[in-house]
């Protein structure tokens, strides 16, 4: 398909789209209106919900999903999006759900002239992968921690993610070369001082947006820093005993929140928590009640405005359950 065919079909898709949902008109009075067929209308309006045209949302006050969403407003601070999902699902087709959940969100939150940060990881990718396109004017996407480990750059798998998110919007992908952990903090204190590095320090120190989950070492998905090859034996005893329970961009933190005293962190190349409180609006993707003790962490430690999490992972929220260490993930 041409570019002025697809830019037709857009044209007919929204006129079809405004007529069956605003103006209430039935697909047979839209078939007249436009000179074309039932089945042809009902393909344009299939057309207008796949590409975000149309974003359509069930809001029942005595839904389930709805009261947890206000219960965690109200514990947490944070605009919470509870995704149900059957009991006896997997754990990938939760991921899934939520993932999908996630990309329709972010259209809503991605505008003009933002710079948004994107910590790569298994929710993320798959977030990636359903995203809507929706170009943006001046929209940057940068990277927010460094992806090469003793195995690998990491670079592929990291750009993968953030140039889906890219293309999505239309908007161009900053990438940070660096690993995830040096090896001395000191090369990380040399290295933060590099113009090149500075340059996408400032970026993320002036982001409007932040796309990220927790890591676990728990999760039934697999947190990829844990699984990926970044963390040797010792590193990961060392955790344990510092209490830890995830990370976010590979910065790790405790049950309450705090990460200061945590001896990676000064290795790690993901942004200090301070850098992304600044950030406005902080949308954490969330799936599977194993990541439940992370996911406290994380609200513990302010790190999210927006949250969009599974039903069974909202209710074990509330319910005050799922609090543990390191040592208990494993």
């Amino acid at each position: 398909m041409d570019d002025q065919t697809d830019a037709k079909t857009v044209r007919r898709a929204l006129t079809a789209a405004h007529l069956y949902y605003v103006q209430d008109r039935t697909m047979e009075a839209i078939a007249r209106e436009l000179g074309t067929s039932r089945s042809t209308v009902s393909r344009l309006l299939t057309h207008a919900r796949a590409s975000g045209i149309v974003d359509i949302r069930i809001r029942s006050p005595f839904a389930a999903p709805q009261l947890l969403e206000d219960r965690l407003a109200d514990r947490f601070g944070v605009t919470a999006h509870v995704v149900p999902v059957p009991d006896d699902a997997g754990d990938v087709e939760r991921l899934e759900r939520v993932a999908v959940a996630a990309a329709h969100m972010l259209n809503e939150l991605v505008q003009a002239d933002m710079t948004i940060g994107v910590a790569w990881g298994s929710t993320t990718a798959a977030v990636s992968r359903h995203l809507i396109p929706q170009p943006v004017h001046g929209a940057t996407f940068v990277q927010l921690n460094g992806s090469g480990n003793t195995h690998t750059t990491g670079l592929l798998y990291a750009s993968e993610i953030l140039s889906r998110f890219a293309t999505a919007y239309g908007a161009s992908a900053q990438q940070f070369p660096v690993p995830a952990f040096f090896d001395d903090p000191r090369t990380k204190v040399a290295m933060w001082r590099e113009r090149s590095m500075r340059r996408i320090l400032a970026m993320q120190a002036a982001m409007d947006l932040v796309v990220f989950s927790t890591g676990s070492a728990g999760s039934r998905v697999p947190s990829h820093v844990y699984t990926g090859g970044y963390l040797e034996a010792q590193e990961l005893a060392a955790l344990e005993t510092a209490g830890v329970v995830g990370d976010v961009a590979t910065v790790f933190f405790r049950a309450d929140g705090s990460s200061d005293g945590i001896a990676l962190n000064d290795r790690a190349t993901g942004p200090h928590f301070d850098v992304l409180r600044r950030v406005p609006r902080r949308l954490c993707v969330v799936s599977g009640v194993s990541k439940l003790s992370s996911l406290r962490g994380a609200l513990a430690a302010g790190l999210a405005t927006d949250l969009v999490v599974d039903e069974a992972t909202a209710r074990a929220l509330t319910d005050g359950a799922g609090a543990g260490s390191f040592a208990d993930m494993e």
